[in-house]
């Protein structure tokens, strides 16, 4: 009697969850994302050939990374089997071989904020000498909100700013980072849209470093996509993405802790980093990554409207790891779940 009781309680919960798991997404009250039930079918797993891409093919960014199949192009959400975001554009990508798992308004153009720090934190990798110092100018001071507050004529080297910006999304790094790379701010964003073409980004265009508002400034979920896939591939921006925190020593020695914008990296070992992105213009922005398995998924949110976003990318990205892997996903939670408490 008991066993059946217990087993009518959980059939009632199952009911329940099942038929109010949008209504949970929209809730202010609720901070933790919802385990998902079953095993999709391969149904929902978007069809076509994707080849593993080499390191070379990767560097350069060939078109077919983040490509939908023509038949589903016109589709504004695909599949309808998952989990629900409340982003306005989303789109999720194998990391290996670049192949969409999951579409919802994937070409809209709009404001990215913060995420495109993705592409400033690529070209400053790429063009290397990290340990080069550089010296901080009364330019590189004058913006908001989030910032280190270092001060004109400090010198840091090219590694702390990169690792300031990527983990708490210091908008003063950024724009440092970009002078001395390039001379001015303007030159840098002729680099960024340089680099963007070239991994296939061609509906995007930026115009600083650091995502702030600016006249003629937008990219799309799938543009984003192409870039996160490339910086996802950068060992140094991979390393530095995923910390749950950065201790900075400014020049004068004082030591300041930056707590790290994504929430993810705090949850578990899972989720891999990426980058954050907020303005009043472009609402709530987050490209994440998760790992397990040799399984290794890309996750763009453009457009929300609630701080739910890391909660809906959990929802995603457990769903996504086990896309074609039959990994049942409630698996994959608990595996999260012990990761988060230390037993993983």
């Amino acid at each position: 009697m008991r066993q059946r009781t217990i087993l009518l309680l959980v059939l009632g919960w199952w009911v329940g969850w099942a038929g109010c798991e949008q209504s949970y997404a929209r809730d202010p009250e609720v901070r933790k994302a919802l385990p998902l039930d079953g095993i999709p079918s391969e149904d929902s797993v978007i069809p076509g050939n994707y080849p593993s891409l080499s390191d070379d093919s990767r560097s350069r960014g060939d078109i077919v990374i983040a490509r939908t199949p023509s038949s589903l192009s016109t589709l504004p959400l695909y599949p309808a089997s998952a989990p629900f975001t409340i982003a306005s554009s989303a789109i999720m990508i194998d990391a290996k071989a670049g192949a969409v798992l999951f579409f919802k308004n994937p070409d809209v153009q709009r404001p990215v904020a913060s995420t495109q720090k993705l592409l400033t934190a690529l070209l400053v990798a790429e063009h290397g000498g990290l340990d080069n110092s550089v010296r901080v100018s009364s330019e590189d001071c004058a913006v908001e909100p989030t910032k280190l507050g270092f001060r004109p004529g400090e010198i840091y080297t090219k590694r702390q700013l990169l690792a300031a910006m990527l983990v708490h999304s210091c908008n003063d790094a950024a724009v440092c980072l970009a002078r001395n790379d390039a001379g001015t701010v303007a030159s840098f964003a002729g680099l960024m849209n340089a680099k963007a073409a070239r991994l296939g980004a061609a509906n995007s265009h930026f115009v600083n470093p650091n995502g702030l508002p600016r006249a003629g400034q937008f990219s799309t979920a799938r543009d984003m996509a192409r870039i996160a896939f490339a910086a996802y591939h950068n060992s140094t921006l991979r390393e530095f993405m995923r910390l749950p925190g950065l201790t900075f020593i400014y020049s004068s020695g004082r030591r300041r802790f930056l707590e790290p914008t994504n929430r993810l990296v705090t949850r578990s070992s899972i989720f891999t980093g990426m980058k954050t992105g907020y303005t009043e213009t472009s609402g709530r922005c987050l490209v994440s990554s998760a790992s397990t398995g040799g399984r290794d998924i890309i996750l763009v949110q453009l457009g929300g409207t609630h701080r739910m976003l890391f909660d809906d990318a959990q929802r995603l990205l457990l769903w996504g790891l086990q896309q074609r892997a039959g990994a049942p996903i409630g698996n994959l939670y608990s595996k999260m779940q012990d990761t988060k408490a230390g037993r993983f």
